[in-house]
């Protein structure tokens, strides 16, 4: 095991927007689920690195019986998830051991490139954070009251994870009390820095993405993952 690095994978999707009752993790593509198309990809990574599932507890059993229907054999330590999507990390950081940098990805992010995967890892390592983006391809108008007017889109990017973090400092950042603002880890860490005193580089590393890593939330998005698969 690689104590240098460890990833969290939140897995708490309810399979809502997929009108299926099977939660969008365990959707069968290629011969396996989502998550552990997504758990393969990372070991396949770094195969030393400590895997951390973060899922329902209600879903335990379903996963263990997954495990013994399609042989999956590869180590991960499993947690149960909470209410929202920061008490399931924060549940994911209580079981890493001595982990130097912490990435945390979504479980129905089974594309996301070891190229991508490194970048993070490697920046976070100088700069304490890095989380993966893409450009928006397409035009972009902003609401304003019962009104709308188009927005200069070189100024966006769109976020993907992993997001990868020093141990430590998204440790600091997961102590503090939870905001309905939070809605990755970026905006925890940025919180955190806003209202810190650390010396730790106040802002957020960027760095290139890559467009297959998309989250699975839709239909439309399962065909798209079966086909680049």
């Amino acid at each position: 095991m690689n104590l240098n690095r460890a990833t969290i994978i939140v897995a708490g999707g309810k399979g809502l927007r997929m009108q299926t009752d099977i939660p969008k993790q365990f959707i069968e593509i290629n011969g396996l689920p989502i998550l552990m198309h997504t758990i393969l990809n990372f070991y396949k990574f770094d195969s030393r690195m400590q895997l951390i599932l973060v899922l329902p507890e209600a879903h335990f059993g379903y996963w263990s019986e997954l495990c013994r229907k399609f042989d999956f054999k590869i180590i991960h330590s499993i947690v149960a998830g909470g209410n929202t999507r920061f008490q399931s990390v924060l549940n994911g950081l209580s079981q890493v051991l001595d982990a130097d940098m912490v990435a945390v990805h979504d479980g129905v992010r089974p594309l996301v490139s070891h190229e991508t995967i490194k970048r993070c890892f490697d920046e976070a390592q100088h700069t304490q954070s890095a989380i993966p983006v893409v450009d928006c391809v397409e035009s972009v108008r902003k609401i304003v009251g019962n009104s709308s007017k188009s927005v200069d889109r070189s100024l966006f990017k769109l976020v993907q994870t992993p997001q990868v973090f020093n141990t430590k400092l998204l440790r600091d950042a997961y102590n503090q009390p939870f905001s309905d603002l939070f809605t990755d880890d970026a905006s925890v860490v940025e919180s955190y820095f806003a209202l810190s005193d650390t010396d730790s580089a106040k802002q957020i590393s960027l760095v290139e993405g890559n467009r297959e890593n998309i989250k699975i939330t839709t239909l439309f998005d399962l065909k798209v993952a079966e086909a680049l698969l």
